[in-house]
Order: structure tokens, then C-alpha cells, then sequence
């Protein structure tokens, strides 16, 4: 039962000690505490739950929000999560756009949890207040929200879903893209909201980018090389997102990012959690995922690629469409290039995070222009 441990749980989720990927290419954590919250604050405004911490640690994981474990007076453990409303472009401009966004998503996560007759047990969800909000305001620019520690095996994203896990987390999504949506999910569009960044980064590709930091100019030099082969990818995601709004397929509740990296394993159960990204859209935006962990292997069966999603299909009686599967997959990819290329355009020093964007950016980079 979420938010109730077991005497000996193996894992505490989310998260561990373990330092996850929250995407393909991100940090493998937030290694650097944030400058401007101190931990007396986030304590505070633990009140609101009505929980008082005997113990309590940073955890350096995930990408963009920052994190502690505490234990409380009952000896209950909880996930506290502090989101750097900044680093959520996807809910629109400026923190109060990100706030409600980002509220918006935790009331669905809640909602979906809580779905009749039995609810969602897969979804992890936060925990409200005791006046029933899901996220509270943490100075102008956080937010902070509130979360069971769960027993469980996490993953990582790199890993390959076994045949069997595949199968699990289809089951699960099938589940999930038949349930009627809350009130609370929104719409979110299929273009990325960081393209800008990534353009303005091609047009002033032609001058250095000196004096920002060590992984600048790097940066620049990677893109002077790839340049056309990132338009010509943004051109098929343009035509992409084209097909599918003129296709006027029907909408579902979809996680979003339902990779391995955000995904628990407790016995035969498997558990989503960062429900951020929770929205309404075509299934293709959580099934690329599976689809693309399972390219290149086979299953038990014999089954590879897009052949493990039959028993999606067999399960919702939709067949999942190629091209959409290909855009999520373009997309996810595009908006990381931009991503790092707006943590190395900006102010940086040597440090681990910085490098970790510098060495995902090239991958990254390379990857999109080898496949153009």
C-alpha cells in the first residue's frame, strides 16, 4: 500500500541513493544543492502536511527539481520534492504558468490514483495537505509537493525492459489510456516548448561563445558540424506533428514519460511515479518508449520492434501508428539538444552536472544526425 513500507523493504522509491535518469540524455543527478533554499525552509513548509521531521537528508537525484528524504515523528518515511518552477517550460512562460501547471498535474496524478472503483494502484502520487492541496509555493521561483516512500527495485532509463516487464508496463499503460480523463489534465501540444532556444542557438552558431563557460564553445563547434542535419530534423518534425493533427485522432490520459528510469518494481507490481508530464494525448506519446526499448531485441516469442505492441493493440483494440511513435521519438530528442544547449549557453562552471550536459549534448546531437 502506498505510503505503508514493509518491516524490511528492499528499496525506498522515489527515490533511492541510487542517482537516476529521469530522460534519455539528462544529468544522472542534481549533485549540487540549490543555492537559494536552505533546508530550514523546505522543513517549514513540511507543516502544511502536518509532518515534523526527526530525520532528514538531500538526495542527489533526477533532473530540474531538487530533493530530501525525511522521517517523521511516527517513524513514516516520505520523498520531498522541490521543483525549480523555471525548469518547466512545457507548462508556459514565467513560475506562476509553471505553478499551475504543474498543480494541474499532481491533481490528475491524485485524481487518477483515486479513480472509481478501484483507482489507478500503479499510480504514485503525492500526498495532499490537510487543507487538500497537492503542491504549495515555496518562495517566488519553487514549488514543493510531497511523496510516499514506496519498497520497491527501481530502474534506470538505460535499462532494456525485459519481455515480461514490457509486457507489465503495456498492461499498465492500456490501463491508464482507458481511463476517463479528470478534470484537472490538460492538453499538451505535441511541439516541444524549448524550440526556441534550440533555434536561437543555430543562429548565432556563427560567432564564439566565449566567456560563459568551459563547455560553451564546444557546444557551438558541435552545432557549426551538425547544423543542417538538426533543420532537416526539425523539417520532419514539422511534418510529423502535421500528419498527426490532420489524422484527428481521439485523445487518452498519457503519463508522458514512462520509461524504466520512472518505473518501480515490487514483485509482480509495477509502479509509474513523476507524473509531471501526466497529459492528454495520442497513446503513441508513453508507447515510443516501450517500442523503442524493445528495438533491436527479441523477445521470448520472437518478437521485436514495433511487434511488442500487439498486445497493446490486443488490449485497447487501437494499433499504434508509426509515424506518431516516430515523432514522440524526435521530439523527446530535440527538446533535450535544446535543453543542454540552454544550461551550457548560460553561465557554467566545471562541474559534474555541467559535464554530464556536455557529454549528453554530443550524444545526443550525434545521434539525431547519424539517423537523418
Amino acid at each position: 500500500m502506498i505510503g505503508k513500507l514493509p518491516v524490511a523493504p528492499r528499496a525506498l522509491h522515489p527515490f533511492d541513493e541510487v542517482r537516476l535518469r529521469r530522460r534519455a540524455t539528462t544529468f544522472a543527478g542534481m549533485e549540487e544543492r540549490p543555492a537559494d533554499i536552505e533546508d530550514s525552509e523546505v522543513r517549514r513548509a513540511l507543516k502544511a502536511w502536518r509532518i515534523d521531521p526527526v530525520a532528514w537528508e538531500y538526495a542527489p537525484v533526477g533532473f530540474g527539481d531538487y530533493h530530501w528524504t525525511a522521517t517523521d515523528t511516527r517513524q513514516r518515511r516520505w520523498f520531498v520534492t522541490v521543483a525549480d518552477l523555471a525548469d518547466k517550460s512545457w507548462y508556459g512562460d514565467g513560475p506562476e504558468a509553471a505553478f499551475d501547471g504543474l498543480r494541474d498535474a499532481m491533481d490528475t496524478a491524485v485524481a487518477l490514483r483515486g479513480t472509481e472503483p478501484d483507482g489507478l494502484d500503479f499510480v504514485v502520487a503525492p500526498v495532499p495537505t490537510a487543507e487538500g492541496e497537492t503542491v504549495r509555493a515555496l518562495g517566488a521561483g519553487h514549488a514543493v509537493s510531497v511523496f510516499p516512500l514506496v519498497s520497491g527495485t527501481p530502474g534506470h532509463f538505460g535499462d532494456t525492459l525485459t519481455p515480461h516487464d514490457r509486457g507489465l508496463v503495456l498492461d499498465l499503460l492500456a490501463r491508464l489510456h482507458r481511463t476517463a480523463p479528470p478534470a484537472s489534465a490538460r492538453v499538451p501540444p505535441p511541439d516541444f516548448a524549448t524550440r526556441p532556444q534550440l533555434e536561437s542557438a543555430l543562429r548565432e552558431m556563427n560567432r564564439p561563445w566565449d566567456g560563459i563557460g568551459p563547455y560553451a564553445e564546444p557546444a557551438r563547434q558541435l552545432l557549426t558540424v551538425h547544423a543542417d542535419a538538426l533543420r532537416g530534423r526539425l523539417d520532419e518534425f514539422d511534418r510529423r506533428v502535421r500528419e498527426l493533427r490532420a489524422s484527428d485522432a481521439p485523445l487518452v490520459v498519457t503519463h508522458g514519460e514512462p520509461h524504466p528510469g520512472n518505473l518501480l518494481r515490487a514483485g509482480e507490481r509495477r509502479l509509474l511515479f513523476d507524473w509531471d508530464t501526466v497529459g492528454l494525448a495520442v497513446p503513441e506519446r508513453d508507447l515510443w518508449l516501450v517500442a523503442d526499448g524493445a528495438s533491436g531485441a527479441e523477445d521470448a516469442s520472437g518478437a521485436d520492434g514495433a511487434d511488442v505492441l500487439v498486445r497493446y493493440e490486443e488490449a485497447t483494440g487501437r494499433k499504434p501508428d508509426p509515424s506518431a511513435l516516430a515523432l514522440y521519438r524526435l521530439r523527446w530528442a530535440l527538446n533535450d539538444v535544446a535543453e543542454f544547449l540552454t544550461w551550457l549557453r548560460a553561465p557554467h562552471g566545471s562541474t559534474p552536472d555541467a559535464r554530464q550536459a556536455r557529454d549528453a549534448l554530443t550524444s545526443t546531437v550525434e545521434s539525431l544526425a547519424a539517423e537523418a
